[in-house]
């Protein structure tokens, strides 16, 4: 059944399902599709259930912990909120929302670049612990103005994207025709007008803009981006070029803690360590960009083998579940960020649909543990997991 209100909603499909219900299809898939044939996409999910728990019994788990140190600090749970791009699109409360969530919830959010609310803004009515991520810029004085606008608001960590030297091809996107900069045509105005909550939102608050991104000097993408005006101006102003070598004068200048977000191999992962990276994220950017690539979950052991000793890692993709962060964590993984999982709620219902959606992340994870015979983040290892590919859902 298709829940129809917020308190209807106990799994985060259903708030996944409240967000399809809300949205024109246009602006629901924007969020929720990925890129060419979305196998990338549905592996990420697959991933997870691949993976099946065997647990122990016979112990004591009627006090369980589920704090955890994240980059030096406590936090209330082994997450964090992803950065996800043009929230507003969604729900006007989108980014704020989520950060006022995280900060209740005690654990931190990052907010994107390509986020619709400002930096300061972020800062100044959310607070609580903010990453700012990146994406590398070919104008390169605008990027170091960002990352000193993020360290001035107080961010206390930068997340580099280094999945998208160019932007991925968001089929969904060409045959909805949506866009950023946004363009309203006969297909998405009547969308938009079977939807009049929707747009009666947009109308009274505007129509959002990449805020963070404002002034920036738009680059032209393919003719065929162009004519066919993708969402995917991912990309076009995005630093194809950017290297090793620039990710150490982004550490020498960052004064923060480091992240980088998009490895998937060891031994990217040891270079990106070697380069004073404090934490890795195991990444194929939600299945938003290279096609065909293997699942983050799959990933993640062969990178956490290669540096887990020498830096944080963390994985995202895929997950829908607080068991799903735990499988992550069982096989290596430090937490895990979470991105459409919190997004969906968020562009559901706002701070309400946000704080939901931690609310049932929490629920799951904790009686994840307690079912696995476990009191604590530090007891997670692999042989509580078997790989069991056999038992996939038809």
């Amino acid at each position: 059944m298709m829940p129809r209100h917020l308190q209807d909603c106990y799994v985060i499909e259903d708030l996944r399902q409240l967000a399809r219900r809300r949205l024109p299809r246009f602006i629901f898939e924007f969020f929720d599709g990925g890129s060419e044939q979305e196998l990338t996409l549905r592996a990420n999910q697959q991933a997870f259930h691949d993976w099946r728990w065997r647990p122990h019994v016979l112990r004591d788990v009627s006090q369980p912990e589920l704090g955890v140190s994240i980059l030096g600090q406590p936090a209330r749970l082994p997450m964090a909120i992803a950065p996800t791009g043009a929230g507003r699109f969604g729900h006007p409360d989108t980014e704020l929302g989520l950060a006022r969530a995280a900060r209740e919830a005690g654990i931190p959010y990052a907010l994107s670049s390509s986020a619709t609310t400002l930096i300061e803004t972020i800062a100044e009515q959310a607070g609580g612990r903010l990453w700012f991520q990146a994406y590398v810029l070919k104008e390169r004085d605008y990027f170091w103005q960002l990352l000193q606008r993020a360290e001035s608001a107080g961010f206390e960590a930068l997340i580099i994207t280094v999945d998208l030297a160019v932007g991925g091809k968001r089929v969904r996107d060409f045959h909805n025709h949506f866009s950023v900069p946004f363009k309203f045509t006969p297909r998405n105005t009547l969308d938009a007008l079977t939807h009049p909550s929707w747009l009666m939102q947009l109308l009274r608050h505007g129509m959002p803009v990449m805020e963070n991104l404002r002034g920036m000097t738009r680059t032209q993408g393919s003719a065929l981006a162009t004519n066919q005006a993708i969402a995917s101006t991912v990309g076009r102003g995005y630093d194809a070029g950017f290297d090793l070598e620039r990710l150490r004068e982004v550490r020498s200048r960052w004064k923060g803690k480091l992240i980088v977000k998009g490895i998937t191999r060891a031994d990217d992962a040891r270079l990106a360590v070697d380069a004073g990276v404090d934490m890795l994220v195991v990444s194929n950017h939600g299945g938003r960009q290279l096609d065909g690539a293997l699942a983050s979950l799959d990933c993640l052991p062969e990178v956490v083998s290669a540096v887990g000793h020498r830096c944080e890692v963390w994985m995202d993709g895929g997950i829908r579940h607080g068991g799903d962060v735990a499988k992550a964590m069982a096989l290596g993984a430090r937490g895990a960020l979470c991105g459409r999982a919190t997004l969906y709620g968020a562009i559901a219902a706002g701070e309400a649909g946000a704080r939901r959606a931690l609310e049932i992340l929490r629920d799951e994870y904790q009686r994840t543990l307690q079912l696995c015979g476990l009191t604590d983040a530090s007891q997670w290892h692999a042989d509580l997991l078997t790989h069991h590919p056999a038992a996939r859902p038809q």
